[in-house]
């Protein structure tokens, strides 16, 4: 007893100095990059001029964009979010990058229905591709696909490519990326719209709450898995 306690604490105690890090980390990533921050505002009317004057072709490129990130994968999707709600603002931003997500999450679905285990093999390991396999395959699949698209940290294009091996229902598996998906998406196209606005006190505010709460899913993200595969066994 005296040792689980032990370890409790630890955890606790861990927990506090990751967090404490990561405001430190976003302190001094504000504050380095204040004058880049600085140039591009001041380009920004360029940027927009641009972004207006190309209509819906830069509308076009950007969903291509989108498709891309999702199809390669290994391409971060929050700077693209962040792009959209700079470039176009929180809603039309979420907008597109949903229609971007949609096409890609597709097409990287029914490759991987076609193709099987021999494309998703070359950029996921066995032991990872098993254990996904067992999380997403068989009773309560929905649930377990929403909450992994939903919880931060996890590999959510890699996620679909996974998800294609498996006999989910392809439109069923979308909605249920989509919503998991979204809470996240429009946030960050909202600090790349507050960005854009020269809004700082919300972008700090708002990534530093973000911040905490991707590291609270990070922190836990074994501890729900761990709930989920119950869940599933339960059924």
């Amino acid at each position: 007893m005296v040792e689980i306690e032990g370890k409790q604490k630890l955890k606790i105690i861990l927990n506090i100095i990751a967090l404490m890090l990561l405001i430190g980390a976003i302190v001094y990533l504000s504050i380095r990059y204040t004058p880049q921050a600085a140039e591009l505002f001041a380009r920004r009317d360029e940027l927009k001029e641009a972004v207006d004057k190309e209509g819906l072709y830069a509308i076009a490129a950007f969903i291509c964009v989108q498709v891309f990130q999702v199809v390669v994968a290994a391409v971060p999707g929050e700077l693209v979010q962040l792009a959209g709600g700079y470039l176009f603002g929180t809603f039309w931003g979420a907008v597109f990058l949903v229609s971007g997500i949609i096409i890609g999450s597709l097409v990287a679905f029914f490759a991987a229905r076609l193709l099987g285990f021999r494309l998703v093999k070359t950029f996921v390991s066995a032991p990872k591709l098993a254990k996904l396999l067992r999380l997403v395959s068989g009773t309560k699949s929905e649930l377990v696909i929403f909450t992994l698209f939903l919880l931060p940290g996890l590999p959510k294009d890699v996620l679909t490519y996974i998800a294609g091996l498996t006999p989910v229902n392809p439109w069923r598996f979308l909605a249920l990326a989509i919503l998991g998906r979204l809470p996240a998406l429009v946030v960050s196209c909202y600090i790349g719209a507050s960005l854009e606005q020269e809004n700082l006190w919300a972008v700090v505010i708002v990534s530093a709450l973000s911040a905490v709460l991707i590291l609270g899913g990070w922190l836990y993200k074994d501890w729900i898995l761990e709930k989920v595969r119950m869940l599933k066994s339960e059924a």
